[in-house]
């Protein structure tokens, strides 16, 4: 049963956060706009999609991407303003322990870890989906890939020169086939290939296929000079050129099958996808760290009044970010276990809570 201290704070904490929220999402919003309004009138983007395919997901994306932080700010703001104001002493003197003043911060952070886990792992993939497409048509630049290598289930060894996202195709294509024991069966090359996106239809010009024999190699060429070939191979061309956010597109099996995939074909990126399926999770959780460390060092009053207080909440706002990339480079560069590099920040930032909590007032 919820106490009128319990609803008086739990009011104070989600009222304060939401407000910080629209404040700061309002002013990220007109910043974009005024960075973006060029290449949406250049590319003719249409004010609905302007405003409910891109902007409408924006807000969702980048406010639970940044609610951690917010979280962090908003009860550093709202209870610094309570101890300036004499409400933490009355509720300390009346007999109650320091833990019970902490209960509705909790109950306050686990609505929102809670609102952040369900976006995290059910909205925002979805929602991710109608952003990038948008972001994709209106205003990102040109994919391009140079020197592609990967590996592909079946024994497929596909190399290319370069890449471009705009016309689909790939020049210096070479496809190697081996068999069961790695060895070399044939080799496909092509100057140029034409994959349009989301088929498996391949267009293969000036081509030529090498048949790996014993004692004999065969050596096949196109009937006729510019003659090309149409085939179906097991893989896209857009796959191989896709953006790391893409993995932002995808639910928690999805992102577990294509990290596998890319770990079949070799991929140096396995560890920024991994990051990226752990901090769905992770990230929710500082949220319960932030809101002890923000009620630990905002509820001793002082004679700097809030200023004081914002600045250390902000300080150690920095140091939290400055962790998580540490930790996300370790992870990508020198192969630190992903689900470790994102929950280290949160566990050294518990202990320093926890230190914090016991020099709180009481």
């Amino acid at each position: 049963m919820l106490k009128i201290l319990d609803r008086y704070i739990i009011k104070k904490y989600l009222i304060t956060f939401f407000f910080m929220l629209g404040v700061i999402m309002i002013l990220a919003m007109v910043f974009d706009l005024a960075e973006r309004v060029g290449d949406f009138i250049e590319k003719e983007a249409p004010i609905r999609a302007i405003i409910f395919d891109y902007y409408l997901n924006f807000l969702v994306y980048f406010g639970n991407l940044f609610s951690p932080l917010i979280v962090f700010v908003s009860v550093i703001w709202f209870t610094a303003k309570m101890a300036q104001n004499t409400e933490i002493i009355p509720m300390l003197n009346s007999g109650r322990p320091f833990r019970r003043i902490l209960r509705p911060y909790m109950i306050g952070a686990t609505i929102l870890m809670l609102i952040s886990l369900v976006l995290n792992h059910v909205v925002l993939p979805e929602s991710n989906k109608v952003r990038l497409q948008f972001e994709e048509n209106y205003y990102r630049n040109v994919r391009t890939v140079t020197d592609y290598f990967a590996e592909y289930p079946g024994k497929k060894v596909v190399y290319f020169d370069s890449y471009r996202s705009d016309k689909s195709r790939a020049l210096g294509f070479v496809m190697e086939n081996r068999d069961e024991n790695d060895n070399l069966v044939s080799v496909l090359k092509a100057n140029q290939v034409v994959n349009p996106d989301s088929t498996d239809v391949w267009r293969l010009n000036d081509y030529h296929i090498r048949y790996i024999g014993n004692p004999n190699d065969e050596l096949v060429y196109p009937p006729n000079s510019g003659e090309y070939l149409d085939t179906i191979l097991p893989f896209k061309l857009s796959e191989m050129a896709q953006r790391g956010t893409v993995v932002q597109t995808m639910g928690f099996n999805e992102i577990n099958d294509f990290i596998d995939l890319e770990r079949q074909k070799g991929s140096p990126d396995i560890a920024f996808y991994e990051i990226e399926l752990h901090q769905r999770t992770s990230f929710p959780f500082a949220t319960y760290v932030l809101t002890l460390i923000g009620l630990s060092v905002s509820s001793r009053k002082t004679r700097g009044g809030i200023g004081a207080n914002i600045a250390i909440g902000l300080f150690l706002a920095f140091l939290y970010i400055f962790a998580m990339k540490v930790t996300s480079v370790a992870a990508e560069n020198v192969g630190f276990p992903a689900i470790i590099a994102v929950w280290i920040p949160n566990i050294i930032f518990a202990v320093l809570g926890l230190i914090l909590y016991r020099y709180a007032p009481k």
